[in-house]
């Protein structure tokens, strides 16, 4: 009877307890007013539990920012302050391990493009990184090249560019390299897993501090220290409102150029045409004005001031294949049987180039950051892909850097009387700029798997499927690839004659659109010979298909080798 009693209470508890939780079913889970001193319900959310991703992280996640090099998104929408700050959480986790057995702290620097969402992404950053415990170099708005600049001069090996590179004007990302090493694909995946898991930023113990530090006065003289020109040029500089307005005018004069700016004011609404040298439409003020004045040569910058762009007096576009011919003559000089790398969409006539000057090429993917990856491999002393990233570990870093570039380059022109006759010496073919197809998002990648399965093309003599479908034909080639930032296929096309310029799109386009009916084509339909704008003219007879040293080159003085970064 006793025992009895005893359960008496032990039931109305439990009644109590049973009815208590319904109630708080019915109030939609709210049962905080019902604690008091001395009683609380142990609920789920009191359980260990495992971290939990915040709205920010799934957001982050299913919207797509991590690209394969970098991340990249709307600012304000898919990337927000909060995002941002749990990615730079996610970085200072990442330096911290990295640096576990060294004997000084990790820091990371981070430098910033003109746009007008930086400053505040910028601090969201430096606010994570803080609160991981890592220090955070704020080095300011300078060009991405000088934020990689700032991992070697500082010593930190580490750092981040607040940057939408050469997309429009809301967009904004992040470019990442920790303890020397350049975010990409799977890092990048890797990142958006430690994202997804430090959510919210918990509070370090205790938290790493901010400093500042300005980069651009030993950026510039570690460029005048080592790049000379033998004779002053008048040149005209396009930045498209970019960052390298803020810094290149300034170094060009001091290498003794005469400078024409052009949209050289830093405005991150880029208010005259898109920071993008790799399009020829954004290249026309430039030859505009150079038809105007009496400047000998055009040089342009994306809106990072990483890619260069290239125009000669006459408006001829110069694309960076061809510039790397140049570098590469040059360069080989001094790293005999050097490895010289370019991405998939290179003329084919550059590998024929680099061998004659006694070099190696090869052949690599596209993206700023898998190159780097390949250079720092191989040991290659230059590197360089169609959209204007040039890569020199010769007397440089072995990073991507359009203002360096830009300096060798009239390094070299300046020995000779006259920069244009040289840049037109360089062997060219016809050929198209990059040309896109836009899709939804995953589409691309899926129809270049359908083409690699079951696409069949007239007359190739070689298929390499290194990044996309590149073919080879006796007189062109054509590419079809993926982009890996944004959701389009890209194609580009080269060959002899205008004509077989119009056979090899023919050929693609029946092959694509037996792959993938109804996709637009952005170029000439059949029975039309004509290349797209932007487009290289049929070559002189005499330069079409020769990559044998040009007399013109030979003739150029060759730099002698000085020390610097290798």
């Amino acid at each position: 009877m006793e025992s009895l009693y005893l359960l008496i209470p032990f039931s109305v508890a439990l009644v109590f307890v049973v009815a208590l939780i319904f109630w708080r079913s019915l109030k939609g889970g709210q049962f905080d007013d019902l604690e008091g001193p001395g009683f609380r319900i142990l609920m789920d959310d009191d359980l260990p539990q495992k971290p939990q991703t915040s709205d920010a992280s799934v957001s982050l996640a299913s919207d797509g920012i991590f690209k394969a090099y970098d991340i990249r998104g709307i600012a304000g929408k898919t990337l927000t302050p909060e995002i941002v700050r749990q990615i730079g959480f996610a970085l200072g986790q990442l330096a911290l391990e990295k640096n576990a057995r060294a004997e000084t702290p990790p820091a990371i620097a981070v430098g910033r493009d003109g746009r007008l969402s930086g400053p505040e992404l910028a601090e969201a950053l430096m606010a994570g990184i803080c609160a991981a415990g890592v220090e955070a170099i704020d080095i300011g708005a300078v060009p991405t090249p000088v934020t990689y600049f700032a991992a070697h001069e500082l010593g930190c090996l580490s750092c981040v560019s607040v940057t939408g590179s050469h997309n429009p004007p809301d967009y904004n990302g992040l470019k990442m390299v920790i303890a020397g090493e350049t975010l990409a694909l799977s890092a990048i995946q890797d990142l958006k897993r430690r994202v997804r898991l430090s959510s919210p930023v918990p509070a370090a113990r205790p938290p790493g501090r901010k400093t500042k530090a300005d980069l651009r006065a030993a950026y510039l003289a570690r460029i005048l220290g080592d790049v000379k020109l033998a004779r002053p040029l008048k040149i005209v500089m396009d930045c498209g409102n970019g960052i390298a307005g803020g810094i290149a005018p300034e170094l060009f004069r001091r290498l003794g150029c005469a400078v024409d700016p052009l949209f050289c004011e830093v405005d991150g609404r880029f208010p005259h045409h898109h920071p993008d040298p790799s399009k020829p439409e954004n290249l026309a003020d430039l030859i505009s004005r150079l038809e105007t004045t009496d400047a000998e040569i055009g040089i342009a910058f994306d809106g990072d001031g990483d890619r260069l762009g290239v125009v000669t007096k006459d408006g001829e576009i110069i694309y960076p294949d061809r510039q790397l011919m140049l570098f590469a003559a040059d360069v080989l000089t001094r790293a005999p049987g050097g490895e010289i790398l370019y991405d998939v969409k290179c003329s084919r006539l550059l590998a024929e180039w680099i061998r004659a000057h006694g070099g190696k090429p090869l052949m690599w993917n596209t993206g700023h950051a898998l190159i780097k990856a390949k250079l720092k491999e191989t040991g290659a002393p230059l590197a360089g892909e169609m959209s204007g990233h040039i890569f020199f570990a010769e007397r440089w870093y072995g990073f991507d850097d359009g203002l360096y570039a830009g300096a060798r380059l009239l390094e070299l022109l300046s020995r000779a009387p006259d920069a244009n006759p040289v840049l037109h010496a360089l062997p060219k073919a016809v050929s198209t700029p990059e040309l896109n197809i836009e899709m939804a998002e995953g589409e691309p990648f899926s129809l270049v798997e359908k083409l690699k399965a079951t696409a069949v093309f007239t007359d190739e003599r070689e298929r390499i499927t290194l990044d996309g479908i590149r073919v080879e034909y006796a007189d062109g080639f054509g590419l079809v690839r993926p982009s890996n930032t944004t959701p389009v296929v890209v194609l580009r096309f080269e060959a002899d004659t205008p004509q077989v310029l119009a056979r090899i799109q023919e050929d693609f386009r029946r092959a694509l659109t037996t792959a993938w009916p109804g996709l637009a084509f952005p170029f000439q339909p059949p029975g039309n010979p004509i290349p797209p704008p932007g487009a290289n003219p049929e070559p002189p007879a005499e330069n079409k298909s020769s990559v044998k040293p040009q007399e013109s080159g030979d003739s150029i003085p060759l730099p002698r080798h000085r020390s610097g970064a290798k």
